[in-house]
C-alpha cells in the first residue's frame, strides 16, 4: 500500500456572525502549527480579524487577498510568515469589503480563490475564515474548499439560518465543485453547568451526526482576550481550557484529515 497525503482546504463558514469561525480559524491553524503542520490561514473577512488575531499590522501590507482576488496577483506575493510555529496568513485588508461588488464584473468571478490557492504546494491545511455571509467571497470559498467546517455556538437561536447555508453548499456542489461536503461542525460557547447548551448540543448531533466534533468548545475569557494581544490562545495561555480545547480539536481534525490514507 501507498500512503497519500493530500493538501486539505476548508472553509470555515456559518453567515450567522459571533459563532466562532475567526476564533476557530486562529486557534486550529496555531494548534496544528504546534504539532508539525504547515497552515495558511486565508481572512476573507473583511473585518480582518484573523489577521489581526495572528499578530498582523494590516497596516504595514503591501499586497492582501484583495489583490489575489481582484489584481490576479500570485498568492506567494502576499502570503505573510507570523510569530507562529508552522502558521502563514493570507491577510485582509479593510479594502476587501469591496470585493464582492468588484467581483460581479470580473471573469470567473466565483472560480477566482480557487485557481490563486491551487498554486500552493507547501502547505498541509488551508483554512479560510469565511465572511457572516453567503455573498461572493463566501462562495469563492466554498468554491476552492473540499470541506466546510460550521462552527455553531450552544445557544438560542443556533441552528437558525444553517438551512440557508447547507442550501448554498449543496448549489455550489452541484454547480461549481462537486467535491464540496459539510464535513465538520465545532460546537462553540458550550457550557456544560446550563441544560440549554446540552440541549443544542444534542439536536446539532442529530442533525449533523457524525460530522460534529466530539470536542466542545467551551465559553473561555481567555478565548476572548487572545486577540486583543494578537495571540493565538495557545500562547496566550496555553494552560486554559479553551487552550486544551483547540489542541484536542486539532488531533480530531488530524486524524479525520491530515494523517496519511492507504491506498
Amino acid at each position: 500500500m501507498v500512503e497519500v497525503s493530500l493538501l486539505r482546504i476548508i472553509a470555515v463558514a456559518n453567515q450567522k456572525g459571533g459563532v466562532g469561525k475567526t476564533t476557530s480559524c486562529v486557534n486550529l491553524a496555531a494548534a496544528l502549527g504546534d504539532k508539525g503542520r504547515r497552515v495558511l490561514v486565508a481572512d476573507l473577512d473583511p473585518q480582518g480579524h484573523s489577521t489581526s488575531g495572528l499578530g498582523i499590522d494590516k497596516g504595514k501590507l503591501s499586497r492582501s487577498v484583495y489583490d489575489v482576488l481582484i489584481n490576479d496577483s500570485s498568492p506567494d506575493e502576499a502570503i505573510s510568515s507570523t510569530t507562529w510555529k508552522g502558521v502563514y496568513l493570507l491577510p485582509a485588508r479593510l479594502e476587501l469589503a469591496g470585493a464582492e461588488v468588484e467581483l460581479v464584473g470580473l471573469l470567473s468571478r466565483e472560480t477566482r480563490l480557487a485557481k490563486a490557492l491551487s498554486k500552493l504546494k507547501d502547505f498541509d491545511l488551508i483554512l479560510i475564515d469565511c465572511p457572516p455571509s453567503l455573498g461572493l467571497l463566501t462562495v469563492n470559498a466554498l468554491v476552492a474548499a473540499e470541506t466546510v467546517v460550521v462552527p455553531i455556538q450552544c445557544e438560542y437561536y443556533a441552528l437558525e439560518g444553517l438551512s440557508q447555508l447547507v442550501g448554498t453548499v449543496e448549489l455550489v456542489r452541484r454547480h461549481l465543485n462537486e467535491r464540496l461536503h459539510i464535513g465538520g461542525v465545532i460546537l462553540t460557547m458550550y457550557d456544560s453547568r446550563t441544560n440549554l447548551s446540552k440541549e443544542v448540543a444534542e439536536e446539532v448531533r442529530k442533525r449533523f451526526s457524525d460530522a460534529v466534533f466530539e470536542t466542545t468548545i467551551p465559553r473561555n475569557v481567555k478565548l476572548s482576550e487572545a486577540p486583543s494581544y494578537g495571540q493565538p490562545v495557545i500562547y496566550y495561555d496555553p494552560q486554559c481550557i479553551g487552550a486544551k480545547a483547540y489542541m484536542a480539536l486539532a488531533e480530531e481534525v488530524e486524524e479525520r484529515w491530515l494523517n496519511p490514507r492507504k491506498l
